[in-house]
Order: C-alpha cells, then structure tokens, then sequence
C-alpha cells in the first residue's frame, strides 16, 4: 500500500515524505505540476477540491492507486475530506494532517 501526500510542490510536502523512510510514498497536487515531475510514477495530478465531488474523486484515485494513508497538507483539501471521512473510513483509508492526526 501506499501513502499520499498532497501539496507536491512545496517544502513541506518533500519534508515529510523524508520524514516516512519505510514507506512508498506518493506526492500529488491538484496546481499544475511540472512536466518533468508527472513523468515520475510517484507523482500524481490529483482532482481540485473546489469540485463537487471531490471527496469521490479522491477515494478513486486512492482505490485506484492502492493508497491507504493521505497527509492533507492544504487547508481546502483537509475542509473537502473533513465531510467525506467516513467514506475513506469505510475503505480502510486514514486521512491526516502534516502532523499525523486524524482530521
């Protein structure tokens, strides 16, 4: 399984990924991203939160991609799947803050 995290071309996001050693790890934002950074397999263009729906969108993407675990780094993103919880909870996927906690 794999872990998501958005946000993929700030800081932050490359920080943390450092931060899970034992872990295959996915960066993905809904910007645009660099040609050359979509050329990488784990690197992915991941739906706009403004969508309605979006939390749909992204259980597929996760269902899709076989990721158990996001890191929400951006405040629209953590509000969009604040209201879609329970149906990533339901598929056996945690959503989390940068800090690790459960949103």
């Amino acid at each position: 399984m794999y872990t998501l995290i958005t946000a993929a071309t700030t800081a932050q996001a490359h920080k943390l990924k450092n931060g899970l050693h034992n872990e295959r790890v996915i960066l993905g934002d809904y910007l645009d991203l660099p040609q050359f950074m979509l050329k990488n397999a784990d690197v992915v263009r991941l739906p706009n939160p403004a969508s309605t729906s979006y939390a749909h969108e992204m259980l597929t993407l996760c269902l899709d991609k076989q990721i158990d675990k996001i890191f929400v780094l951006k405040e629209e993103e953590q509000q969009q799947l604040k209201v879609g919880k329970q149906l990533f909870t339901e598929f056996g996927i945690l959503v989390l803050s940068e800090d690790g906690h459960e949103l």
